[in-house]
């Protein structure tokens, strides 16, 4: 890095010319785009370090890697670090052998472990399953077909229909049975006549789930109202088997739809006495009680529009609700980041908020009031673990360390009443922490871009270290010519605030030429982007290949950092942080001449797919070229949950952050992608944008990948967007695979 900083000290001032590449120097780093991500892959080693927890956490197995190509899989004993075998390697290598009449060396055994027992050792090879059983040394092949737990997986966002549960519940005392038919409730006194407790159930209005109190005088039951529960469509226009196309339908709720909404009302099981109903829910998921140690209950409401989140307390004798925590900022309340523990042996709850302007972890009592545990001008990013007993708490937070990146994330461990805080991750870089079962230890494991991964195990009460358990290897990908991205920061839109992103150069980087700059884009408001892990293979490094400089930029408007950089995106999700890029690289051009800022394109799928459509839209003095993917361009042909957040309720704001709306902005060249059946954004709201820019006579391209969910476009929409922007930005005309090359 060093030595790319001083040659682009050393690059004379004045205009560069610009590179331009030829057809065969083209295709040949097509070739290179398409297999060097493999080649990175091979030279790099310990990347990772996954620990399987065994024992409920007092050992754990992880597998090796040396750069010579062998490796191994070791058992770790969690208190000493005391490091063996997991099994004997050669037991099973011989097997191995014996069975698939291959050649099988105890140190480059080919397969994957998936689960390990005393009496048994569980491993995939080459796709087949197999038991191997260390004690008689046997090896037998794994049915196929068994049901390992693995469920199939279906549609996202599915909407559920609350359907009411057949099962009856019996009071805690056995006094009482109380079960749903039809849409009513009907009770049974111990040794009595069933009869019907409520008449009042209906289409529009259906008992759905029943809970006793704990003292068996009430029955609480949250009934069902039915919104619109509208439905979206998919066409398969190419099923696998020949025939016509098939429609496929769902439920699916978004902005400006009648929701689902539910009642919680308490009822007196001998009839004696009028049901009262507490405090509806009218968003969100069917009401989760929580029982408290003196009888009450406790649940959750999020207002429509996500400006209000409450938790209530439930006194089902008399079915009131008082208030135990309220967060009502002037926005939005991020669900995406929110933390909610109950603790169980108290009645308290450990909740999360942004209330004094960063993401703090508050203890709510039970009865209304609550102090805030952790502060500062930093953020709390997780909470790992609570220790009710010591009445401790282990969470990753960001941002406290002035001198590193605001978005390295360490861990600490802190008291209830915020005291004791206490740093356990000291190494400079980014951390991700597995903790063991028992809370007793985890593995970190730390890197930046620029270091490889160091793996550690240490003590969850002290942070104290146990034992490294290795560093990652990648000498030989430094030898290979692999470089690494360059962080850059530059000020946002106020002057003040710093902007952090990524530069990847092309490999074969010529410091006297101008290369076009590429952004890749995701702005969605429920995290922050810009990787801040080591990686082997950057998907942008392999586009930067081609001949491009291509950026990553956590702009304004997403998470984690301060509520005033988050609440940007409120009702405005066309911003995108586009004016913080824009002046990103902007800086990076006056530090860098290699740098074409004439020749900018742009990318992105899903809300990104919004935002590559909304530059050429809404900025395009600066972005010239860009190409989206599946995007939501928008916000009310979207998931309600995801718009809602960010957007609030339906008003004109939605039409001002609309790419259909503001087509006949376009200017530039534009390109969309979309998988026909795309269970996340509907793709009607591609379709909606390519309809909108033909009415207003605009020029684009839109490609359509059949029998593909939410994609970026898979190799073939990879090949799409590569062209496009060689085509646009570099002037070349792109490899074309039906016209065999000339050597």
């Amino acid at each position: 890095m060093l030595a790319l900083i001083l040659n682009l000290l050393l690059v004379p001032q004045g205009s560069l010319p610009a590179y331009r590449p030829t057809t065969a120097q083209i295709a040949a780093a097509y070739k290179r785009a398409d297999t060097i991500g493999a080649v990175w892959n091979s030279q790099a080693f310990l990347l990772k370090l996954e620990p399987h927890w065994l024992d409920g956490g007092k050992s754990f197995w992880y597998r090796t890697e040396e750069s010579d190509g062998t490796s191994s899989y070791v058992r770790v004993e969690s208190t000493s670090g005391v490091e063996a075998p997991l099994f004997d390697h050669a037991a099973v290598a011989a097997a191995l052998q014996k069975e698939v009449g291959q050649t099988m060396d105890p140190k480059r055994l080919p397969i994957q472990v998936q689960t390990w027992r005393s009496e048994e050792l569980r491993f995939a090879f080459k796709g087949v399953r197999y038991s191997f059983d260390p004690v008689n040394r046997e090896l037998h092949k794994v049915d196929a077909n068994r049901d390992e737990g693995r469920r199939p997986q279906g549609p996202a966002f599915v909407q559920d229909t609350w359907p009411p549960s057949r099962t009856p519940v019996a009071s805690p005392d056995g006094s009482w049975t109380a079960r749903i038919e039809g849409m009513n409730i009907l009770i049974k006194p111990k040794g009595g006549d069933e009869r019907p407790l409520t008449k009042d159930g209906s289409d529009s209005a259906y008992y759905a789930r029943l809970t006793w109190a704990p003292d068996s005088r009430r029955l609480v039951a949250i009934r069902v109202h039915p919104g619109d529960r509208k439905k979206v469509y998919l066409i398969q226009s190419t099923p696998p088997v020949w025939g016509p196309a098939k429609l496929s339908e769902r439920i699916y709720d978004r902005p400006g739809d009648a929701v689902d909404t539910f009642d919680v009302i308490t009822l007196d099981p001998s009839g004696a006495s009028e049901p009262v109903a507490a405090e509806a829910v009218d968003y969100g998921d069917l009401p989760s009680l929580h029982k408290t140690l003196d009888g009450a209950f406790t649940y959750e409401k999020m207002d429509r529009g996500y400006g209000r989140y409450r938790i209530f307390r439930l006194n089902p004798a008399t079915g009131q609700t008082t208030t135990i925590f309220d967060d009502d900022p002037p926005t939005f309340v991020d669900s995406t980041s929110q933390v909610v523990r109950y603790l169980e042996k108290t009645d308290e709850v450990i909740v999360s908020s942004e209330r004094g302007g960063w993401h703090h972890l508050y203890l709510a009592d039970g009865h209304g009031g609550f102090k805030q545990i952790t502060s500062g001008p930093w953020v709390v990013r997780s909470v790992v673990n609570v220790d009710e007993g010591n009445r401790r708490i282990l969470f990753g937070a960001s941002g406290m360390d002035p001198t590193e990146d605001p978005y390295f994330v360490h861990y600490y461990l802190i008291d209830f009443d915020g005291s004791h805080l206490q740093a356990i991750t000291p190494s400079r870089g980014n951390h991700r922490a597995s903790l063991s079962p028992d809370g007793a230890v985890f593995v970190d494991t730390y890197s930046t871009v620029l270091e490889a991964p160091v793996h550690e195990l240490r003590r969850a009460d002290t942070g104290a270290l146990v034992k490294e358990l290795g560093r990652a290897d990648v000498t030989l990908l430094r030898k290979g010519g692999w470089r690494p991205p360059q962080p850059f920061v530059a000020k946002g839109r106020d002057g003040k605030t710093d902007i952090y992103g990524l530069v990847f150069r092309p490999t074969n980087f010529d410091r006297h030429k101008r290369y076009p700059v590429i952004e890749d884009i995701y702005a969605g408001p429920h995290d922050s982007f810009v990787p801040k892990d080591f990686s082997a293979n950057y998907y942008q490094q392999r586009i930067a290949d081609i001949g491009f400089i291509v950026v990553k930029i956590d702009g304004m408007g997403t998470r984690n950092r301060s509520k005033a950089f988050h609440d940007v995106c409120y009702r405005n999700l066309a911003d995108a942080g586009f004016p913080d890029r824009i002046l990103w690289m902007k800086a990076l051009g006056k530090s860098d001449p290699s740098v074409d800022l004439s020749r900018v394109g742009i990318f992105g799928t899903s809300a990104g797919g919004q935002s590559a459509g909304g530059a050429v839209l809404f900025h395009p003095e600066f972005y010239k070229v860009a190409v989206a993917s599946c995007g939501c361009h928008d916000n009310r042909l979207d998931k309600i949950w995801w718009n809602e957040q960010w957007m609030g309720v339906i008003g004109p704001h939605y039409a001002a952050s609309s790419n259909i709306e503001n087509a006949a902005k376009l200017q530039g060249d534009l390109m969309l992608i979309v998988g026909e059946l795309d269970t996340n954004v509907p793709p009607e709201s591609t379709y909606r944008f390519a309809a909108a820019l033909q009415a207003a006579g605009k020029e684009f391209e839109l490609v359509v990948i059949p029998n593909s969910d939410h994609t970026s476009g898979g190799t073939y929409g990879e090949r799409k967007r590569r062209d496009f922007f060689v085509r646009k930005l570099l002037g070349v005309e792109p490899p074309n695979p039906n016209r065999p090359s000339v050597a």
